[in-house]
């Protein structure tokens, strides 16, 4: 192993998830069945929440989400994007999976799945919702979680900071024109405004915001400050991600009982997309013989996905009961598991990956 990733190791030995990230996949199930019994029992104020729109934007899914967002954004450091020479391999590979592969992959997945081998099993009315779904999961890599997923496979945190940093400013000019794109290429209408209006909102104004706010509190009261109330709201941020989740599951409640099936077809071309782009981006980290500790966090940020924007951004363009909305939901549901077992696969094939570098 390479000095750095030795210092990297010993910083990050302990690490581990909290309880509640531990079991989100838990948490997520629950709102699923939370949410379809007070969609079917209680379905009229349901449908008044989602009457509360301006612009095709739900105002309280917007507040659920900036509260979902912000938090995570403050952990981002953009004069990071420093660190970028420095592990310009690491960097370049996973910009690669991210902007170059993944959306493309997952659209020709959701091609093969929902449309061709799964067609039979699923609502003819909503194949192209949940291609759509799909895309938009892959089109948005992830933020705040990397960190985690980083800090357990022993990355390198420079590296991982200075990454996540580049991907928030890419997604920000990216974000619509890919997703535009693939949903043209897929036959799907695109409404233009609602999709910049989606980029507008919740990647634009959270950045914005966030960055302001870390901004002047490091300036007047440093970086326990910033830890401080990053733990505050941490519980919060969880919060709005559980109560997002009801609310969508309370609009899909009687279609996911009509066809419990759903989920776990939607699942598949996820676990697909996942262990393929992070197996390419770990494979390709060998090849162009990058240490460990930056190859591990590499496979990961390379196969998360930032769910929250994404549940956010089909929300918008296609309305809480779409497919595309169930389609986003899916992807919370499998991300812990998922990224936990990848993180499992980078830490035991260590000395495999270190034996010819």
């Amino acid at each position: 192993m390479s000095s750095q990733c030795e210092v990297t190791a010993r910083r990050s030995a302990g690490a581990s998830l909290g309880f509640f990230e531990r079991h989100l996949s838990l948490w997520v199930a629950l709102c699923i069945g939370v949410g379809i019994l007070l969609g079917n029992a209680l379905p009229t104020p349901f449908h008044a929440i989602a009457g509360m729109e301006i612009a095709q934007v739900n105002l309280p899914v917007a507040l659920l989400i900036w509260l979902m967002i912000i938090p995570m954004l403050l952990k981002i450091d953009f004069g990071a994007l420093s660190q970028v020479r420095a592990h310009w391999k690491g960097i370049g590979i996973t910009l690669f999976i991210n902007w170059g592969i993944k959306p493309f992959s997952m659209a020709l997945l959701g091609w093969l799945f929902v449309r061709h081998l799964f067609q039979a099993w699923l609502p003819p009315d909503q194949l192209d919702s949940y291609v759509a779904g799909l895309i938009i999961l892959a089109a948005a890599p992830c933020t705040a979680m990397v960190f985690v997923w980083s800090q357990l496979c022993d990355g390198e945190p420079h590296f991982t900071l200075s990454q996540v940093a580049l991907n928030d400013l890419i997604m920000i000019v990216a974000f619509a024109p890919i997703v535009g794109l693939l949903l043209g290429l897929s036959q799907i209408t695109v409404p233009w405004a609602t999709l910049f209006l989606s980029v507008l909102l919740f990647i634009v104004v959270p950045v914005c915001v966030a960055q302001i706010w870390r901004s002047q509190l490091l300036s007047r009261r440093g970086q326990p400050a910033l830890e401080a109330l990053l733990a505050r709201l941490h519980p919060l941020s969880l919060g709005a991600l559980l109560t997002t989740l009801v609310l969508l599951f309370g609009f899909q409640g009687k279609q996911i009982l009509a066809q419990p099936l759903v989920i776990v077809l939607l699942a598949v071309p996820i676990l697909f997309q996942v262990y393929g782009n992070a197996g390419l981006a770990y494979w390709l980290s060998r090849h162009f013989k990058v240490a460990h500790c930056v190859a591990a966090p590499s496979a990961l940020i390379g196969a998360s996905n930032f769910f929250e924007l994404a549940v956010a951004t089909a929300i918008g363009l296609f309305g809480f009961e779409s497919g595309a909305a169930l389609a986003t939901v899916v992807g919370v549901l499998v991300e812990v598991p998922v990224m936990l077992s990848v993180v499992q696969i980078t830490r035991r094939s260590r000395s495999w990956y270190e034996k010819h570098l």
